[in-house]
């Protein structure tokens, strides 16, 4: 059973997708989750905590995303004789979540963009340190630190993958798989910004683009031994 804020914030996404963020009113959201007007300003303390406490909640949704597309090809990759193919797969996994996440959720496409129309809840910087949040609430405290901009959420991408390739792998290897990482991030963003034409196979693209010979492999000595 989800908890109050779970409810309250599932509503408050539920209201943005039939009406702009000026035009959410807190008391609907609250009627929506079937929790007391109150109890909503306790969890979030105004309209602005609630709008914080969203967009974070839908940057680490995309993170977990990124994370189990990560952990989906672990068996693949393990069982593969190519490991460079079973790099490849997890990669190309990362980046169709990250289009599809972005098509899928407005929110998740202005956190990766910057685009943030007057529909959508702006952004908030992070607080300075003469305004900490003083939230009771943990989760509120760190929704009121911030939300991640696009260059934050892409190295946080491109980090998590990098650290689930590059255990065991030599410092030449952990750099070229980080390499890797990056163009997958850029190449999923350009995608995000600027949708294919229908019936392109992106996956097909991203996969002739992560293609090289120094693409985790047996090197070519050890071949020749």
């Amino acid at each position: 059973m989800p908890t109050a804020r779970e409810a309250l914030l599932h509503a408050a996404f539920t209201a943005l997708a039939g009406r702009p963020w000026p035009g959410v009113r807190m008391v609907d959201v609250a009627a929506s989750a079937r929790v007391s007007r109150q109890s909503l300003y306790n969890e979030f303390g105004s309209k602005d905590g609630l709008a914080r406490a969203l967009v974070r909640r839908e940057a680490d949704g995309y993170l977990a995303g990124v994370e189990r597309a990560l952990a989906g090809g672990t068996a693949h990759a393990a069982g593969t004789a190519d490991p460079a193919a079973g790099i490849q797969d997890r990669l190309v996994a990362v980046a169709e979540w990250t289009v599809a996440a972005a098509r899928a959720n407005p929110l998740v496409r202005a956190l990766l963009t910057g685009c943030w129309g007057e529909w959508l809840p702006a952004p908030h910087p992070a607080r300075t340190v003469r305004s900490v949040s003083v939230s009771p609430v943990p989760a509120q405290r760190r929704a009121d630190a911030g939300s991640p901009g696009p260059a934050e959420l892409a190295a946080a991408v491109r980090d998590r993958a990098l650290a689930a390739l590059g255990r065991g792998r030599t410092k030449e290897e952990a750099a070229d798989i980080a390499y890797r990482c990056e163009l997958t991030v850029r190449l999923a963003l350009s995608y995000v910004v600027a949708p294919p034409a229908s019936g392109e196979d992106f996956a097909r693209l991203l996969r002739i683009a992560l293609r090289g010979p120094s693409l985790i492999g047996p090197s070519p000595r050890a071949g020749a031994r």
